[in-house]
């Protein structure tokens, strides 16, 4: 799954999340980059994984610090949801259901691909106290096993200055719609 990034995609990749960190410190206000970049330097399959973020265009940055954990949490802060993963179904079950105009792909195995996870409803709604993302776009939350079980999946949207959360099929899937991740470091 994983594979190592070159030192050059190292250092580009590096160089970008510093920008962004230096640029929004209201995301992370008492945590200090040079102990972010000292974890990343050291765990090469996070930061594969964080590059395929970027990549997708999800433009991570350091939301967190999990004292239990000792792990910094990035999340998907693109303004809108990232377009290199959108037109997605939730799931390879909601995939595989689709009889025919299937998606290339699902938001769950997507995410597995790529080594994260698709953001709870609460982490969404803690994103957006940061500002204002998914004005214009949508994106699939980490749906509870009740619904799913029956067929359906839940994504979310900010909408005249308001966190929705919304059901869906599972199968169904829009060009505006995509899913942010979430990465402990």
């Amino acid at each position: 799954m994983n594979a190592e990034l070159s030192p050059e995609e190292k250092e580009q990749l590096l160089s970008a999340l510093h920008a962004r960190f230096e640029k929004n410190g209201n995301r992370h206000a008492s945590i200090e980059w040079f102990k972010v970049k000292e974890r990343l330097e050291n765990s090469p399959d996070k930061l594969w994984s964080l590059n395929e973020m970027e990549r997708t265009g999800g433009e991570p940055d350091v939301v967190g610090y999990d004292k239990n954990t000792d792990e910094h949490i990035f999340y998907d802060c693109s303004v809108e949801s990232p377009k290199g993963r959108r037109s997605l179904c939730y799931d390879r079950a909601a995939l595989d259901a689709r009889k025919e105009f299937k998606p290339a792909n699902s938001a769950v195995d997507m995410a597995e691909a790529m080594g994260v996870e698709l953001l709870t409803e609460q982490q969404y709604r803690e994103l957006q106290q940061t500002g204002d993302f998914d004005t214009k776009t949508s994106s699939w939350v980490k749906t509870p096993d009740e619904i799913r079980k029956l067929g359906g999946a839940v994504f979310c949207d900010r909408r005249y200055n308001t966190v929705f959360l919304y059901h869906n099929g599972a199968d169904s899937y829009y060009a505006a719609r995509g899913f942010r991740g979430v990465l402990r470091v």
